[in-house]
């Protein structure tokens, strides 16, 4: 397999056909931050906190460096003041969602992103996905899934199956970013112990 070549904050870096540029740049002991990665995964792109400029014939763009191949002669930028005014943007939008979360708020102090920009929801999931890919990627057990749509959606536990499975498992709750995924399992194993069985029974 032939070598690409590509110029990454202006240093030279060399890629195999198939990488994408976080891959060069992660092999190049460049960092690009990221929320949604996970190496044993498949590329999602959801979270474009790894957002960064790429030049490709005189054209410049922002493209999710998890999931853009890399190509020949290819310029790359990953940290300029377009670049991080819009990380600012969406770790303020996460935020929104879990302005508790060490992880995002180690990357608000870097980019000087305001954790009280936005109205608070109701919400500690920031929709990364890496609990329901692992799930369904790596353990081949779909325990985990999304909910409803847009701004309504969440993760959610399947009872028949994380009733089974998740107890002696959990591999997926260290790589939440927030506290989200633990709190919907306990409600989950809350809700999947009860039983009318349960209940006690009327006085007479």
């Amino acid at each position: 397999m032939s070598e690409i070549l590509l110029q990454i904050d202006g240093r030279e870096v060399g890629a195999k056909e198939g990488m994408t540029i976080l891959e060069a740049a992660q092999s190049a002991g460049i960092f690009i931050p990221t929320l949604c990665h996970h190496e044993k995964l498949e590329p999602y792109g959801a979270c474009r906190i790894c957002s960064v400029e790429v030049e490709v014939r005189g054209w410049t763009r922002l493209v999710a460096a998890c999931v853009y191949p890399v190509e020949k002669d290819l310029v790359v930028r990953t940290r300029s003041e377009k670049i991080d005014k819009t990380r600012k943007m969406i770790l303020e939008l996460l935020l929104a969602h879990a302005p508790d979360s060490p992880q995002l708020q180690d990357l608000a102090q870097e980019y000087g992103a305001d954790k009280d920009r936005f109205e608070k929801e109701a919400s500690f999931c920031i929709h990364c996905g890496l609990c329901v890919r692992y799930c369904a990627e790596v353990k081949k057990k779909y325990a985990v899934g999304f909910v409803d749509r847009g701004t309504r959606k969440e993760i959610c536990f399947i009872p028949e199956i994380a009733s089974k499975e998740c107890w002696n498992c959990k591999e997926c709750f260290p790589l939440c970013p927030t506290s989200a995924l633990q709190a919907a399992y306990v409600l989950t194993e809350a809700l999947t112990s009860f039983s009318p069985s349960s209940e006690p029974e009327p006085e007479e």
